[in-house]
C-alpha cells in the first residue's frame, strides 16, 4: 500500500512538473504582457476590426517618440494614440520588445465553436530562444507574419503556427479577455 501511494505521489508530481522552457502549458506563454483598452470602439481604427472581424489582425507598438501607442494593420495603416489616453497611469507591457499582435482568427481554436480574440508576440520565438534577440514580425495580408532574419512565416489564424520555414515553436501567446469593447491581455 505504501509503494502505491509513493509511486502515485511520484506520478502526481512529474505530471504538474512537465513544463517545456519552463511554461505551465504549450497554449500560454509565460513571459510577462499587460495593455488595458476600456473602449475598442472609440480606440484605433485598425484595432476595432481586429477584435471584431474574423482573419483580421494589427499590431500595437510604442511609437518612436515614446508618447504614443502605434497600432498597424496588415495594409499599413497605422494610428497613433495618446499612451495615457488608452492605458491611463495602469501600466503596460508590450511581449518581449516589438509589440503584440491582437487579432481574431477566421476559424476557432480545437474545442471552441466562435473564434476568440488572441494576442501573440510580435519578436519571432524562435530567434528569441534560439540567439536571444529580439526580430520583429511583419504583418502580412490573409493572417500571416513573417519573420525576415529566420524566414519563417506563422500562421495567425492558427494562433501562431509555423506554416513556413523550419520547423521550430510557435509564437509566444498571452492571455487576453475581450467582452463588452473591452481588451484586457494579462499575462503574467
Amino acid at each position: 500500500m505504501k509503494n502505491r501511494v509513493f509511486t502515485l505521489s511520484i506520478i502526481c508530481c512529474l505530471l504538474f512538473t512537465n513544463c517545456k522552457n519552463g511554461e505551465v502549458n504549450n497554449k500560454y506563454c509565460n513571459l510577462p504582457a499587460r495593455l488595458h483598452i476600456e473602449n475598442v470602439l472609440q480606440a484605433p481604427t485598425v484595432l476595432m476590426p481586429a477584435c471584431e472581424s474574423m482573419g483580421e489582425f494589427c499590431t500595437v507598438k510604442i511609437s518612436d517618440d515614446g508618447q504614443r501607442f502605434q497600432f498597424t494593420n496588415a495594409e499599413g495603416k497605422t494610428d497613433l494614440i495618446n499612451i495615457l489616453a488608452i492605458s491611463g497611469y495602469n501600466g503596460y507591457i508590450l511581449g518581449l520588445n516589438s509589440g503584440l499582435i491582437i487579432g481574431k482568427p477566421s476559424i476557432p481554436e480545437l474545442g471552441e465553436s466562435t473564434p476568440r480574440v488572441i494576442c501573440l508576440d510580435r519578436d519571432c520565438s524562435n530567434c528569441y530562444l534560439n540567439y536571444h534577440i529580439t526580430k520583429p514580425l511583419v504583418l502580412q495580408t490573409a493572417g500571416y507574419a513573417k519573420c525576415n532574419s529566420c524566414g519563417r512565416t506563422y500562421n495567425l489564424n492558427d494562433c501562431g503556427t509555423i506554416s513556413d520555414g523550419p520547423a521550430g515553436r510557435n509564437l509566444f501567446r498571452y492571455r487576453v479577455n475581450y467582452l463588452n469593447y473591452t481588451l484586457y491581455i494579462n499575462n503574467g
